[in-house]
């Protein structure tokens, strides 16, 4: 099972941020060719991340590449780029409907096969920026067998829907975060939350990575690097919990040695759901 706690931008246009931002070690980098870039620089912008992808430092890190939109001039150019330099995915923003998704992958098989990539190497993730997108979440997140995980976009989904961000547990968020949810555990993908844009606030931002966590959600989506240590701590495991899930483990696997088909604990039996649970608990505490 693949961790997808953090994933942390890096403009695609700020050279210093592409050579160094795999020391933090978020669970995946996310390269943006869009909103951080602005239209002037996205020509060098390619070419940077370009370059970033060959780096050696990235092999062992998730690479994204989040691409503008295929309705604008620059989206098309993005995607050979990504594909092109290894990207292990594409993030494609403002993701409205499933057609959205069979367009994007289209693009993705020829570029493959063009530069002679293994078609279906590379992977897709949706953002989810408005209520039509929110609508449309299960679709979007069972259009490709490419989906890896959808992440939903907190600002531009509340101006969509005329209201502003709270503090607290966050009722604006609510919906849309249950539905994005719902349907990345419906298509078994994985699922991240909004980012947390005031990066001075560190008791704001790990209030709202404790309702992400709470909720279900895989992990955030971050625009610092400070927060990638402090959303890993607040998703690490407890000592009880890490505790738990070794006996459980060790359940099953005793079981499996004697052929048993119940795994059973305390007097318990232990469902298959409780084992992958404990499974992802160890993997946590391994990578805390």
């Amino acid at each position: 099972m693949k961790l997808r706690r953090s994933m942390l931008f890096v403009p695609g246009d700020n050279a210093a941020m592409l050579s160094t931002s795999f020391v933090y070690r978020p669970d995946s980098i996310m390269f943006d060719l869009e909103d951080a870039v602005s239209p002037r620089e996205k020509d060098s912008a390619r070419l940077l991340v370009f370059q970033a992808l060959q780096h050696p430092a990235y092999r062992d890190i998730e690479t994204v590449v989040r691409v503008n939109s295929l309705e604008t001039g620059f989206g098309l150019k993005d995607l050979e780029v990504a594909v092109r330099g290894g990207a292990d995915v594409v993030r494609l923003p403002k993701t409205e409907n499933a057609q959205a998704i069979g367009e994007l992958e289209a693009h993705v098989v020829r570029i493959e096969q063009a530069c002679g990539r293994a078609v279906g190497d590379t992977k897709i993730m949706a953002a989810i920026e408005s209520a039509s997108g929110v609508v449309n979440a299960v679709s979007i997140a069972t259009a490709s067998p490419r989906m890896i995980a959808i992440a939903l976009a907190g600002f531009d989904y509340l101006v969509d829907m005329h209201t502003k961000r709270s503090k607290g547990w966050q009722p604006e968020l609510f919906y849309a975060r249950a539905a994005v949810l719902h349907a990345a555990r419906a298509a078994r993908i994985d699922a991240f939350d909004v980012v947390y844009g005031n990066v001075s606030d560190d008791d704001g931002f790990l209030r709202e990575v404790k309702i992400a966590k709470r909720l279900g959600f895989n992990g955030k989506s971050l625009i610092h690097p400070k927060q990638v240590e402090l959303l890993h701590k607040a998703y690490a495991p407890t000592t009880e919990e890490v505790s738990r899930a070794k006996r459980v483990i060790a359940a099953a696997d005793e079981a499996h040695r004697k052929g048993l088909g119940v795994v059973s604990l305390d007097g318990k039996m232990i469902d298959p759901p409780v084992i992958e649970e404990a499974e992802m608990t160890l993997q946590l505490a391994d990578a805390s």
